[in-house]
């Protein structure tokens, strides 16, 4: 890991294991995501991370998202994520992306 930080400034919440953001390994460690971003907790900061290329794959639910599932969109790139229960959600293959 890089001895450089990129700090994700006045970032009050601690991120752990039972925190509610979808957790995914990253370079040797664990990224929470949270607001849109990759955060790592690091010592009494909070780092920003770019996840480019991490595959992130949601947690299962109970149903299929589509154009009926209740759920707010939101268009990301080539595909529509689904807002559901804090997260986005995006279809990919037999499973979600966390988005």
């Amino acid at each position: 890991m890089s001895s450089t930080c990129t700090v994700h400034d006045d970032h009050t919440h601690v991120h752990g294991p039972d925190c509610g953001h979808p957790a995914v390994e990253h370079d040797g460690h664990v990224d929470y995501l949270h607001d849109g971003h990759a955060h790592h907790q690091h010592d009494d900061h909070v780092d920003e991370h770019d996840l480019a290329g991490v595959h992130a794959v949601a947690t299962p639910h109970d149903h299929a998202h589509g154009p009926d599932c209740g759920h707010d969109t939101l268009q990301h790139d080539d595909h529509v994520d689904y807002i559901h229960d804090g997260h986005r959600h995006a279809e990919h293959g037999d499973h979600y992306d966390e988005h």
